[in-house]
């Protein structure tokens, strides 16, 4: 167990609290596996009948996984200890997608990558005021992974491509109109909303309707249209020439955005998202998800990227390959290929 999570008990429900603020509470394995653990005690628990999952102080909700860490697996064991951080973290995802009793993601503050991955397999996400949202790996060489290409891929208008490629961020209201929140909560009104739930499970819908209110207009909405229309290619290069043939303001900086990420993992995430669209299962996801995660780790553009934007903070990665064009079909296939079958993701 680690301090990094708090659980408790509140009346008829379990509740996990994020609990490492100085991180922006970016998850561990041993956070994962913490999380795991409480789950599948309250799983079998007739005492428990729900699940809230929030942050304790400080600007939560979660900022992602522990990149330094992955990078560290990179360059020093080959993506080993990488590997299984990925591979129990989206067990963990998986469990949160499955679970028989409801889970109520509290998403008041940074909710970015694996934060996105504990948030979206919720029956209710509540967004508030202080809602940051964005799956902003194709920056550092990664790609919207923990169930990412599921989520993404089943939003409206494209959307999600366009989420997955620029990493463009949402605050709150822009959650609740794209459906990726629920309910639309006051952050002042979030510890009645826990103390009710606690008392009154079985109606968790209900308590979050009374507290909702109108959030602000949704900025993205008027940019809906234009999202759809440039971002409708499954291929990257596509999107770039349309964006290119669009003398807007809006298009220039949507270009620029893209020509600062890796060509390679924007191509990764359209395919990602293509494939996942027409699975079936969020198990048969996150063994797809696994396997580019496997591969991507240790290609040059993570190591290079997380130095760039998050180590150096000099902002210029240096990709490889350098542009879209020399990103071949068989890289992607080599990527997406199966892996050894006793090296295959698998469930809980």
């Amino acid at each position: 167990m680690t301090d990094d999570v708090l659980l408790h008990r509140h009346g008829a429900a379990g509740h996990v609290s994020l609990n490492r603020p100085k991180a922006l509470h970016a998850l561990t394995l041993d956070m994962c596996h913490a999380i795991s653990a409480a789950l599948r005690e309250w799983a079998g628990d007739d005492g428990i009948e729900a699940v809230m999952l929030d942050h304790a102080e400080g600007r939560g909700f979660c900022a992602g996984g522990d990149i330094a860490f992955l990078r560290h697996s990179a360059l020093n064991d080959g993506g080993a200890s990488g590997r299984r951080f990925f591979h129990d973290e989206y067990q963990l995802n998986h469990q949160l997608f499955e679970y028989d009793k409801p889970v109520v993601a509290f998403m008041d503050g940074i909710t970015m990558g694996g934060g996105v991955g504990l948030a979206l397999p919720a029956k209710y996400r509540v967004a508030t005021e202080n809602t940051r949202f964005a799956m902003p790996e194709t920056g550092i060489g990664l790609f919207p992974d923990v169930g990412g290409g599921w989520h993404l891929s089943r939003l409206p208008g494209r959307l999600g491509q366009f989420l997955a490629l620029t990493g463009a961020r949402l605050d709150g209201s822009e959650c609740l109109w794209a459906g990726i929140a629920t309910h639309y909560l006051p952050a002042d009104k979030l510890a009645e909303a826990k103390a009710r739930i606690a008392d009154s499970p079985a109606r968790i819908g209900g308590i979050l309707s009374e507290l909702s209110v109108t959030p602000p207009e949704a900025r993205i909405e008027k940019n809906g249209e234009r999202i759809a229309r440039h971002f409708a290619s499954d291929r990257f290069e596509d999107i770039l020439a349309s964006l290119e043939e669009d003398d807007s303001e809006w298009a220039a900086k949507e270009l620029a955005t893209l020509r600062t990420k890796s060509p390679q993992t924007c191509k990764v995430a359209l395919r990602q998202l293509d494939e996942s669209a027409g699975l079936d299962t969020f198990a048969r996801n996150m063994a797809m998800e696994y396997r580019i995660a496997s591969r991507v780790i240790t290609r040059p553009d993570f190591a290079e990227g997380v130095r760039a934007v998050i180590v150096d903070k000099t902002g210029d990665p240096r990709w490889n390959p350098a542009t879209p064009e020399e990103v071949s079909e068989d890289l992607l296939d080599e990527i997406f290929a199966p892996l050894p079958a006793d090296e295959e993701w698998k469930p809980l």
